[in-house]
């Protein structure tokens, strides 16, 4: 197995270099469909197998998949296997996690609504209870009073962008369409306010983002 180096990245600046080559894979659509569950097993099946096509074409085993590049191999999204997965964030070391749905070292006792909270807010599911949120405001729309974020680089940045529908995919097929995998992974480092200063909309943007065409835009904005 091709070991990859370990990352070494400083503060606030990975915001304009690293993550932005991340994000090339994020799908930014916009959209404000809700999930609806049923009874249809066809439909639960098309929704984890849109689940699956969504985190191939996300690029989420390349950190999540201990080097491992395909989901018919073992190992695919069980989180890092060795130090040199590692981030490195200025003094902070961050470890891509299981993503597997294992009771006790991977999803397994997290709902499809806080693994939907991580992508769409950043949450971290540990942190942040099995609630609807509508609100990025601190205190308000159940957004917790003291949000406890993922660590960098996780771009959930750009993936909150994407459709309801899409998140809620992806999030079905975490629980549902993978097999448990027994990997514990030791928790990111991060800084007393778990990131919290670094996801300010001065720095990653407004949810949801502006209606096109904007100001930045070629045609039709900002004149």
């Amino acid at each position: 197995m091709t070991r990859r180096p370990t990352r070494n990245l400083v503060t606030l600046p990975y915001l304009k270099s690293f993550l932005p080559i991340v994000f090339l894979a994020a799908c930014t659509a916009p959209g404000t469909s809700s999930y609806s569950s049923g009874n249809d097993m066809s439909s639960q099946q098309g929704q984890i197998a849109r689940g699956r096509e969504l985190v191939l074409d996300h690029g989420c085993g390349d950190c999540h998949s201990m080097g491992v590049p395909s989901p018919a191999a073992a190992g695919f999204m069980a989180g890092m296997s060795t130090p040199d997965q590692e981030f490195q964030i200025g003094p902070f070391k961050t470890r891509p996690r299981n993503l597997t749905p294992d009771n006790a070292t991977g999803l397994g006792r997290f709902s499809e609504r806080q693994i939907f909270n991580a992508i769409r807010y950043g949450l971290r599911p540990g942190e942040t209870p099995d609630v609807e949120i509508t609100s990025t405001i601190p205190g308000q729309g159940n957004f917790p009073q003291v949000p406890k974020y993922l660590a960098p680089p996780m771009p959930w940045i750009a993936f909150r962008h994407m459709r309801d529908e899409q998140i809620w995919a992806i999030a079905a097929y975490l629980k549902n369409g993978l097999k448990p995998v027994s990997n514990r992974v030791k928790d990111s480092d991060g800084p007393p306010d778990f990131w919290a200063s670094t996801y300010t909309a001065d720095k990653i943007g407004v949810y949801p983002a502006p209606a096109f065409p904007a100001a930045a835009s070629e045609k039709g904005g900002g004149k």
